[in-house]
């Protein structure tokens, strides 16, 4: 099989991934195998083509990088930014790590700041990692 049709092959998958994804590091990844393909078609040899594919994934993943830190602040609040929990319990106290009840559920949580909550306090959600709630017991502005 030719190469620039595997380059090619491989920019197509690379493509269809990042419709999944959403963070269009693997659409620069799929732009650089489509430049490796360009590469290979004009007849330059597999070294070339590496170099060519580095450097645009490089580039354009640098790129993705700057454009995503410059507009971090504009981007939208978490939808449960804000919202009020109940404490329940301390898992670690000294971890700052408790359960609280959040949409009829219990959840883990990190209470930012000094403060104890004391049972059924209310909290406010903060942001989320994963399954983890950040929660303060300061209501947001």
């Amino acid at each position: 099989m030719e190469e620039d049709f595997l380059w090619a092959i491989l920019g197509l998958a690379l493509v269809i991934v990042e419709l999944l994804t959403g963070t269009f590091y693997l659409l620069m990844l799929a732009i650089a195998a489509f430049g490796a393909a360009l590469a290979a078609w004009l007849g330059q040899g597999i070294g070339v083509q590496a170099v060519v594919a580095a450097v645009i994934a490089g580039a354009g993943c640098y790129g993705v990088h700057v454009y995503r830190s410059r507009n971090a602040k504009e981007q939208m609040m978490p939808l449960d930014a804000g919202q009020p929990a109940s404490f329940e319990n301390w898992v670690d106290q000294s971890a700052r790590l408790a359960r609280v009840r959040y949409r009829g559920a219990s959840w883990d949580a990190l209470v930012d700041g000094d403060s104890s909550p004391d049972s059924d306090a209310m909290l406010y959600v903060v942001s989320t990692s994963g399954n983890t709630l950040k929660v303060t017991t300061r209501r947001p502005a």
